[in-house]
Formats: C-alpha cells, sequence, structure tokens
C-alpha cells in the first residue's frame, strides 16, 4: 500500500514551503518518524518525518516550491523489508529492572522567560526553535535561537523533561515574558530515543560519528548571510545543537581565499592590535529641571504640529552700511549699541500686520490672532536655553528694544529671568548665527505658530542688475504650523521681513 506524504500546514501566514534538503534518496528504506527531508518557509525551517515504514519515492526535488498540502513523496509499506521473527524482540521480554531504568515524571513544571539581555534591550524575537514541541531535552542543552536589534543568542534549557513551546518561531516577546515549559523529568531520555526496535535497524539508522542531519546545514538567517558574503557551507563550522550553523557563525564566516598553486610558507602571525595611549573615562551628569522641560516640549512640538520651514536670503549690506554711519550717534544719545536684533525685530512685527496668521495661536478647536506682537528671544544661558519676552515689540523704538534684549540677556545669564518673563509670547526670533550657524530648522516654541531664524552673514557672489557683485548675505529660515499658517502665508512673511530688511528705510517709514 502506497501512502503520499504532503506538506502539512505549518502557520497561517505560511502558504508554500521549499524542499531545502532530502537526508534520504530515491528508493531508500525509512522506519516510521524518521526524518526524511527538511523544509523551509519565509518564517523557519522544519523537519518532516516519515508517515509510514517503508520504501520511499521522491515526488519534490531539492529547491522545488511547493503549496500547502501538495505531495512531498510517497512511502510504499508493501516493499518494506521484513524482520525476521528471530530478531524481533517479544514484548514480554523486556526485564522489570529495563522499565525501571526509565525516566520519572515529576509533579514539577519548569516556566522558562526570556531572559535580560542587556540595558537597552525590551524585546527579543524567536528566531528557531531547535527542539521541537514535546520533545524530550536534557538541562542546559540549547533548545532556540533568539535575535534582539543588537544580537543574536541561544537558550539553554533550564531543565531536563518534555518540552511545551509557548512562543513560536518570529514572535516578538517583551524581556520576562514566558517562551517555553519543561515538564521536568529524572532518569535520562525516554527509551524510545535511547535505542531502536530491532538489532538490524539499531545498525542501519545509526549514524556515523557525532554528526546528524544538522550537522554543517544551516539556519535561513545563517544561509542569507551566507549567501550574501558568497560562502560556502562546507567552509564553516557550527556551534549550534548537533553542529548546526547559527547566525553567529555566518556573520563570522569570511570567503575562502583561491587555493594557492604552489606551496607557500605558512602566514605570519596576525600583528596584535596596537595599543592607542589615551584616557576612555566616562561620566554622567543629571540632567537638570530646565533641560528636562525643554527636551519635553521640544519632542511634544515635533509630534503635536504640522511642521515646516520656508527660507530665503537677506543682503545684508544696507543695515551694515545704516549701522556703521550711524553707530557712534545712536550709541551716544541713547548708551546703548545698535545691534541686528532691532533690525528683525522690528521688520517681524511690520510683517504680522500683514500676515495675522504667523502670530496666532490655536486654543483647542479656535484660532486666537492677537493685535499685539509678543516677541521671544531665544537666549543660551548657563543652565540651558531661555527665552524671554519682549512685550508689545510693535509699539518700542528701536532703541527701547535694543535695551530690553540687553537686559534680558544679562538676567538670563546671571539665573535672574523670572517666570512672568519668560511666559507668554506670540513669535519667537533665534540667532544660531552668533555661533556660527550657516542654516538650520528651528523648532516652533509651543503654543506660538512660527519661529524665525538668523544665521551668520558670509560674503557671496550674488546677480546685482546683471553684474556679478560680493555682498554680505545671510540665510533666514522660518519655521511654521501648517495647520495655521499656509504656504502662500508662509512665505509672503518671509518676503516681506527680507524686503524692510533690504530697504531699512520702510522701517522708520513704515511702509
Amino acid at each position: 500500500m502506497s501512502l503520499e506524504m504532503k506538506v502539512p500546514t505549518v502557520g497561517e501566514s505560511i502558504t508554500e514551503v521549499t524542499i531545502a534538503q532530502w537526508f534520504k534518496k530515491d528508493g531508500d528504506t525509512v522506519e516510521l518518524d524518521e526524518i526524511v527531508c527538511e523544509l523551509e518557509s519565509d518564517k523557519a525551517t522544519f523537519e518532516v518525518p516519515a508517515e509510514a515504514a517503508g520504501t520511499l519515492k521522491i515526488v519534490a526535488q531539492e529547491g522545488d516550491t511547493l503549496e500547502i498540502g501538495a505531495v512531498i513523496c510517497e512511502i510504499d509499506g508493501d516493499a518494506a523489508p521484513q524482520a525476521s521473527e528471530e530478531a524481533t524482540p517479544a514484548p514480554a521480554a523486556a526485564s522489570s529492572d529495563t522499565a525501571d531504568a526509565g525516566p520519572k515524571a515529576t509533579d514539577e513544571t519548569k516556566e522558562m522567560i526570556v531572559p535580560a539581555v542587556g540595558e537597552s534591550i525590551t524585546e527579543v524575537t524567536i528566531s528557531t526553535w531547535l527542539k521541537s514541541d514535546g520533545d524530550y531535552v536534557e538541562l542546559d542543552e540549547i533548545i532556540a535561537e533568539v535575535d534582539s536589534d543588537k544580537a543574536t543568542f541561544e537558550l539553554p534549557a533550564e531543565a531536563s523533561g518534555i518540552l511545551t513551546t509557548v512562543a513560536q518561531e518570529g514572535d516578538t516577546i517583551e524581556i520576562g515574558a514566558l517562551i517555553c515549559k519543561i515538564e521536568v523529568m529524572e532518569g535520562g531520555a525516554p527509551a524510545a530515543e535511547a535505542a531502536p526496535a530491532t538489532t538490524t535497524t539499531a545498525a542501519t539508522a545509526a549514524p556515523s560519528g557525532d554528526s546528524t542531519y544538522a550537522t554543517g546545514h544551516a539556519s535561513p538567517a545563517a544561509a542569507k548571510i551566507m549567501a550574501e558574503k558568497g560562502v560556502d557551507a562546507g567552509s564553516v563550522t557550527g556551534t549550534g545543537v548537533d553542529g548546526r550553523i547559527t547566525k553567529e557563525d555566518a556573520m563570522k564566516a569570511q570567503k575562502a581565499a583561491p587555493a594557492p598553486a604552489k606551496a607557500q610558507a605558512p602566514a605570519p602571525a596576525e600583528a596584535p592590535a596596537p595599543s592607542v595611549p589615551g584616557s576612555r573615562d566616562q561620566r554622567r551628569e543629571k540632567m537638570s529641571a530646565l533641560r528636562k522641560t525643554v527636551a519635553r516640549r521640544l519632542v511634544s512640538v515635533k509630534n503635536e504640529t504640522a511642521m515646516l520651514t520656508t527660507f530665503n536670503e537677506v543682503n545684508m549690506k544696507p543695515i551694515m552700511d545704516l549701522r556703521k554711519k550711524y553707530k557712534e550717534q545712536f550709541k551716544e544719545k541713547y548708551e546703548i549699541g545698535l545691534g541686528f536684533m532691532s533690525f528683525f525685530t522690528k521688520a517681524v512685527t511690520m510683517a504680522a500686520q500683514d500676515w495675522p496668521a504667523v502670530n496666532a495661536q490655536i486654543e483647542g478647536n479656535e484660532i486666537v490672532y492677537n493685535d499685539f506682537v509678543d516677541v521671544s528671544i531665544a537666549v543660551s544661558a548657563p543652565k540651558g536655553l531661555m527665552v524671554p519676552v519682549i512685550r508689545n515689540a510693535e509699539s518700542m523704538s528701536f532703541d527701547q528694544i535694543e535695551k530690553e534684549v540687553r537686559r534680558l540677556a544679562l538676567k538670563a545669564r546671571d539665573g535672574k529671568l523670572t517666570i512672568e518673563e519668560m511666559t507668554g509670547g506670540t513669535f519667537t526670533i533665534t540667532n544660531g548665527g552668533i555661533f556660527g550657524s550657516m542654516l538650520s530648522t528651528p523648532i516652533i516654541n509651543a503654543p506660538q505658530s512660527a519661529i524665525l531664524g538668523m544665521h551668520n552673514i558670509v560674503e557671496r557672489p550674488m546677480a546685482v542688475n546683471g553684474e556679478v557683485k560680493i555682498l554680505p548675505i545671510m540665510y533666514v529660515a522660518l519655521s511654521y504650523d501648517h495647520r495655521i499658517v499656509d504656504g502662500r502665508e508662509s512665505v509672503s512673511f518671509l518676503v516681506r521681513v527680507k524686503e524692510l530688511l533690504e530697504d531699512p528705510t520702510r522701517l522708520l517709514l513704515g511702509v
């Protein structure tokens, strides 16, 4: 009678498998439950045992891809050689001593959990089960390979007994989660695994030496790595169970160099890594409450706003010429220097009148438009980033803005800014140019809807009226919340700021 063996169901999402390797040849005699071939899916590798004793007839060849339920092979039970009556031991012949020598089940069940494998690793993935559900395992025997985002490691059995898997191959589970159970047994492996039924089959089925079907065979992950490297499995020594090639073995393997035509002298020993002098000390500092608050708010803005950034360039020559011409008179009259911040602040307040959405904010389901402009100035202080506010900047003169900027900067440096001085603000200006920044994408200062980034001034060739001139240019960036500010408004606002800065007379005339 001929028995057809078909591809078994191996998982809900797996629809096809590939014949990885035949351990028996066409026409060989196989025993019941003897492993005849190995199948690979896109998630795991598993073995196929013979479903009957008889003569094997192979239907699918190595490398063939079959659907679940397709015929793999046939086993002709009528052609199986019959063992002689003399060679068949009578069941009653087993002595009571032999029966007592088998394993004894205990009432203890060992639950194995995913061990901690590193400070930053919170979950792992079951890569390969090296033992099947129901198998007998020995204490410290490797039963599975587990992958983390940093390494692959082997999982040893924590007791001897019958294995019951809980997590399946491909499952991702957290550290401390249950991975399998072991029904603890005493007295060694079950008798079925200890010896074959007859003397004849024992001689036939016994593997030569310590090798098994797993010796020199690569796991799916290892096979993929070796294929990418062009490494032959025969040149890799497996360190897994029964000599199986693991993922780590494949990662360490190197492609063999071609054999030399003539015998050569042995290669010199590899030189040790050079010892480089220098300290490798580390130090840890607890984050200040201010830095933790700033970090939390910046991450919140990135996650909760539709932030975009638009850029433009400003010819700073008109402002620089104006400052050079009047800075002495300005300082003599107002007792304060004339900086760039007052020009940018005035330009922002005037542009906000034309494009009020840039100066607005969201509160619940409403947009709040402000008729005033409270400009927040980002200041780098010893304790971290601080953003004091210039109130009603739209009604202040150049000297008043410069004096307020200096007052707030000095208080920030000394750590004396009050909560009231850092609360509120409808628009922010940050100047990374003082540190040498050429271009950046500043993050919005929530709940505001926009922030202007200033950068360093660099002389660049520019086309002016058909001629190339070297001019001092500053790149400016406007980051804005697209939920409030549309692209037309953001670009128009930044163009308006550019026009006012490149013709500072308009700032004085208000046009």
